[in-house]
């Protein structure tokens, strides 16, 4: 068998390490598996390249990867849960600026001195070089917005959407001018800074409550920037796991848009959540709210037949899922029936929620999602609502001028009891109140999240 044989078919091994990882990791239960050989799949790619390819020297590729080895693990060990949406958005950057890099590194060394490649080559690095620009400063306002390094709401000014044409315009020619015309490198300078710059404008109009969907956008972008790279310099291993990274993530996109009843145009294109009229650009509903302390709170789950947990983005900045945990065992272990309704866009990333509880090891069966979930809330005593809003607000089947309005949500409001954890009555990120607050049937336990918890937790012990 000759040596390009064995390379591609180490190439195709690596690659049905892809698909049965990215299957397994459908599912909670064999995500960790799914992970581990998807791993396994990069590691033969990655080797079977750098034995493949004449390189020049390991040096730099050592001294690269050793680096990147020593940031990977400190980020893991010291990125809080809270950051992880934070953390995607910046390695989706990463992905798409390492394909911008290598269809540049590629392109100086054809065109300079002089013009060498075909046009579909120049075709494929313009086209790695726009979706990888894109890429890596989009996700880095993303990263910006959830970090609150910049406002989380939607940026929006006049004719910004024939702003963002006439830019991608700009690029497309530029791109027909270096191909028909072999200009000089500056114009390519120019090319890569339009396409870094169209990034930034296609992602600030895009707000907070919007940020699961364009993270998973984002890492869309990230893979067909490595497909393309992949047409780029030639490799087929590439061309693989950038379209296999490129489906996937537009299927989560739309599994997320499907799960916000919106589209993705809207998402992209909307504004939700701008600033209409006040400073904050929010609603606030005049109106009677029941407060409750940790000891009544007990009670009330205690003595209940059937409890649902509901946890949001709170329950995330407190790092109360420990708490959660313990509370559902000392619930369980009198009886009560202990399930999680999660809802596809709690948090600030697809999973976010999931990720928390198995963090803290709750049982996978007790996790129910959104059309799982539903049906229970009317025959439920007690919810717990920890952190989450939007996802609970019955604004959504009730009010046609929210922007909420059409949106699947969580029907907590069917319940016989809620209990609202909260650190205050401000609304979610939809910017809207929550209609939920003011229903007689809610008790708002208000202060952080895990303080709370485990006031509760010593009062249910005391019982």
């Amino acid at each position: 068998m000759s040596r390009a044989w064995i390379i591609e078919l180490a190439y195709l091994a690596a690659a049905v390490c892809f698909v049965v990882g990215f299957k397994w990791m459908s599912s909670p239960s064999t995500a960790r598996q799914g992970n581990f050989i998807s791993a396994i799949g990069m590691l033969v790619a990655v080797v079977v390249t750098l034995l493949d390819q004449h390189i020049v020297s390991f040096t730099w590729i050592i001294v690269g990867g050793g680096i990147g080895a020593a940031l990977g693990a400190w980020m893991a060990q010291a990125v809080k849960m809270t950051a992880m949406p934070q953390m995607v958005a910046i390695f989706n950057g990463f992905g798409g600026g390492a394909s911008a890099l290598v269809a540049a590194a590629e392109w100086h060394r054809l065109a300079l001195p002089q013009f060498e490649f075909p046009v579909g080559t120049a075709v494929s690095i313009y086209a790695s070089t726009l979706v990888g620009a894109v890429t890596f400063s989009g996700s880095m306002v993303a990263a910006a917005k959830l970090q609150e390094l910049i406002s989380g709401r939607p940026i929006l000014f006049k004719g910004q959407h024939i702003v963002n044409a006439m830019v991608l315009l700009a690029i497309v020619g530029l791109a027909v001018y270096l191909t028909r015309e072999h200009a000089a490198g500056g114009w390519f300078l120019v090319l890569n800074g339009l396409a870094l710059l169209l990034g930034v404008l296609l992602v600030i109009p895009i707000g907070g409550a919007d940020m699961p969907v364009v993270i998973c956008l984002l890492n869309s972008y990230s893979g067909v920037a490595a497909a393309l790279t992949g047409f780029v310099i030639h490799n087929h291993g590439l061309i693989i796991t950038g379209a296999l990274v490129g489906a996937s993530g537009l299927i989560l996109t739309q599994i997320m848009c499907k799960a916000m009843n919106r589209s993705l145009a809207n998402v992209l294109f909307g504004g939700v959540g701008a600033v209409a009229g006040g400073p904050a650009g929010t609603t606030t509903k005049a109106g009677h709210v029941k407060s409750i302390q940790p000891e009544d709170a007990a009670a009330l789950l205690a003595y209940a037949s059937t409890v649902v947990f509901v946890p949001g983005y709170g329950l995330a900045v407190a790092q109360a899922q420990h708490q959660v945990r313990e509370l559902a065992d000392l619930l369980e272990k009198r009886g009560v029936d202990v399930k999680y309704g999660i809802h596809p866009v709690a948090g600030r990333m697809p999973g976010h929620m999931n990720v928390l509880l198995a963090e803290a090891n709750v049982p996978y069966d007790k996790l129910y999602d959104m059309d799982a979930i539903n049906p229970h809330f009317e025959r439920t005593d007690v919810v717990l609502v920890v952190g989450a809003n939007d996802v609970v607000n019955p604004a959504a089947r009730t009010a046609p001028n929210s922007p909420l309005y059409g949106m699947p949500i969580l029907d907590v409001d069917k319940a016989r009891q809620v209990i609202f954890m909260k650190r205050s009555l401000n609304p979610g990120f939809a910017g809207v109140d929550n209609e939920l607050f003011y229903l007689d049937k809610t008790s708002m336990l208000f202060g952080d999240a895990k303080a709370s918890l485990t006031a509760v937790i010593n009062a249910v012990k005391q019982l």
